[in-house]
């Protein structure tokens, strides 16, 4: 077979043209992909919900991969581990209640997992603003993050989306920008990001998942963006708060969809 270079850079442009212009306008939008937006993602899309996860990173998994200290495991709850048998992750019992679980098999079969139930995912793109009409969030502001790492003056473009998922980890990137930029009162107990507290693990399982709700009409956190928009603690290399946190917003954001229709 004749190899041509160009048939190559047309193939490449023509397949993610199509698959961007398909995804100009989504019921749901998430932003960052790590372990928590990767779950919902898989969750949303297995409902047969149109969703579009964006990456700022070459790399999706967040903090995953690298476990704890470049250790490459995870440690899982119990109460999570129905999640890692659904998406076919091994994991052993160290003690009664913890699971443990290689970050690389995971990370993979997470995303394996959400991209063949539907889910598309852009990566090396970030959000840098949202669209509010009528005090609700109608979608977000993207561009390349080479942009953004160069400062270069590029104008973005615009995804519609009927909700948007915060899952961009300790910075809330998208509710932060909220803030800052609209001085809107957020659905929080000072109506402004709260900021993620120290370590500890015990409080920040249980909050990422209490916290895992809408903060704003349109606008849903989870992950490690729910406790920092919240309050809540961090909690280190386990990873069962996150993946329920991700489970319970696709839970809170089917059931909206499918009452709107």
């Amino acid at each position: 077979m004749k190899i041509e270079d160009i048939k190559i850079s047309e193939a490449i442009i023509r397949e993610y043209t199509d698959k961007l212009l398909d995804n100009l306008s989504v019921d749901v939008a998430i932003i960052g992909g790590g372990p928590a937006g990767l779950c919902a993602g898989y969750y949303l899309a297995k409902n047969k919900h149109k969703v579009a996860l964006f990456e700022r990173k070459l790399s999706i998994g967040g903090g995953m991969w690298g476990g704890g200290i470049m250790f490459n495991k995870i440690v899982v709850q119990k109460e999570a581990r129905d999640i890692l048998n659904e998406m076919g992750i091994d994991s052993k019992c160290y003690k009664s209640g913890y699971y443990v679980a290689d970050s690389i098999e995971s990370v993979s079969a997470l995303t394996l997992n959400a991209v063949k139930v539907g889910l598309e995912i852009f990566n090396l793109m970030s959000a840098e603003d949202v669209m509010i009409r009528k005090n609700k969030v109608i979608g977000i502001v993207i561009n390349w993050s080479a942009v953004d790492l160069a400062r270069l003056h590029i104008d973005p473009i615009a995804i519609k989306a009927k909700y948007v998922i915060d899952a961009t980890g300790h910075d809330s990137e998208i509710v932060s920008i909220l803030e800052r930029k609209e001085g809107i009162r957020l659905n929080t107990p000072s109506g402004k990001v709260e900021g993620e507290r120290s370590m500890w693990a015990e409080a920040g399982e249980k909050t990422i998942v209490d916290n895992t709700r809408e903060v704003y009409p349109g606008v849903y956190t989870c992950g490690m963006a729910a406790n920092a928009v919240f309050g809540g603690p961090r909690m280190g290399p386990i990873f069962g708060g996150m993946l329920s946190s991700g489970k319970k917003v696709a839970k809170l954001i089917d059931a909206e969809l499918r009452r709107k229709r």
